[in-house]
């Protein structure tokens, strides 16, 4: 017999004594698991989530007709002392107080939501009072950086 042999023998009885030793500590109950197919339980799953995020992100809420980022962007407005009376502050001041406090996504989504909340033509009602280029009717992307617009609350926000 040869050392590769010998070697291959004992590396071979060990794991024979291993995989003994794994299936007498391997004896587990399944008392009180749900057994379900993984298609059944992906399908509940995508379910819940595309339910969740329909009724709590994509459509406005049904009491106040606002969507989360923009009762947020309103809230913040208000904590920052920022209503129809108030001087006009910086629109990069308010999202930042958002994202860091309260709707943490990103700016430029912020950012966005409080201009459609202060161009006229956007919504029935500004609900933002806006100083800056807040963009045109005919390009209402054209709306100029946060740092360069100030806002408040308009009144009809304060009603809200």
């Amino acid at each position: 017999m040869n050392s590769h042999s010998v070697a291959a023998t004992c590396c071979c009885a060990s794991q024979r004594n291993n995989e003994a030793r794994m299936s007498d500590s391997l004896d587990l109950s399944l008392d009180g698991v749900e057994r379900r197919s993984l298609a059944d339980f992906t399908e509940q799953a995508y379910l819940n989530y595309s339910m969740y995020v329909i009724m709590d992100r994509a459509l406005p809420h049904i009491g106040d007709g606002l969507k989360p980022v923009q009762r947020r962007i309103i809230y913040a407005m208000s904590e920052l002392g920022l209503g129809a009376d108030a001087k006009h502050k910086k629109s990069a001041r308010t999202v930042g107080d958002v994202l860091g406090k309260f709707h943490p996504h990103g700016d430029s989504a912020c950012y966005e939501a409080m201009v459609l909340m202060a161009q006229p033509f956007s919504y029935r009602y500004t609900l933002v009072d806006g100083q800056g280029n807040w963009g045109a009717p005919d390009d209402p992307k054209s709306f100029a950086a946060m740092r360069y617009t100030e806002a408040r609350l308009s009144r009809y926000s304060e009603v809200l």
